[in-house]
């Protein structure tokens, strides 16, 4: 069982993630980890990445697609994985298909986190943190019992700077800049599964089940 996720950030992907890794004991792979754990393990791609990090370039294809290959190699991935956060471009997209086809495996399907970005923005900026402890509450979902203060330990909330709207705005803006051909791909390939993400964490549970079930 071969999963790819795509959906804008606050869509709900690494909730859905950890529900399925409990399930079938698959690992959710992201590119962000790997990325670091490479990088930690001073593997040679990792060294490699790191060079570029290092400058405040963006790591090249051959390089993060090489250090996926690696990942997908491990023996935890045997029965399957879920990407998140890969493939970003169409060209990683072919890479990624290319690397699995010589392996003997292949996705099963492109599960898409489809959102209403006006309730998105509502969702992320509702988002505060605790300074002390790092506690999350959220000013419409899951509010503090004393306006500005943690419940654990009374520390200041506060709004991080990823969480304004400006900032969200432009993140879905790339998204959608970076995913759309990425979708046009997958559809192409009949790959692609599309959710309505909004719905109860059990009810796009339950829809991403029956997507895996189906094959």
């Amino acid at each position: 069982m071969n999963l790819i996720f795509l959906g804008p950030p606050g869509a709900g992907k690494g909730t859905q993630a950890n529900l399925l890794v409990r399930k079938y004991g698959i690992p959710q792979i992201s590119t962000g980890d790997i990325l670091r754990s490479a990088v930690a393990d001073q593997t040679l791609l990792g060294i490699k990445a790191k060079s570029y990090m290092d400058a405040g370039s963006l790591v090249p294809d051959e390089v993060v697609v090489g250090i996926v290959n690696e990942r997908l190699a491990a023996d935890d991935c045997a029965a399957g994985f879920i990407l998140d956060g890969f493939p970003r471009t169409v060209a990683q997209a072919d890479a990624l298909g290319g690397m699995l086809q010589g392996a003997g495996r292949s996705i099963a399907h492109v599960i898409s986190f489809e959102v209403d970005y006006a309730v998105l923005v509502d969702r992320l900026t509702g988002r505060r943190m605790c300074r002390a402890c790092g506690r999350g509450f959220h000013v419409l979902y899951d509010r503090p019992s004393v306006e500005g203060r943690c419940d654990s330990c009374g520390g200041e909330l506060y709004q991080r700077d990823d969480d304004r709207v400006e900032t969200i705005r432009r993140r879905l803006d790339v998204y959608d800049e970076q995913t759309v051909p990425l979708k046009l791909y997958y559809e192409r390939a009949s790959l692609l599964r599309k959710i309505d993400a909004l719905g109860s964490i059990e009810s796009v549970s339950q829809s991403i089940q029956n997507i895996v079930a189906s094959r």
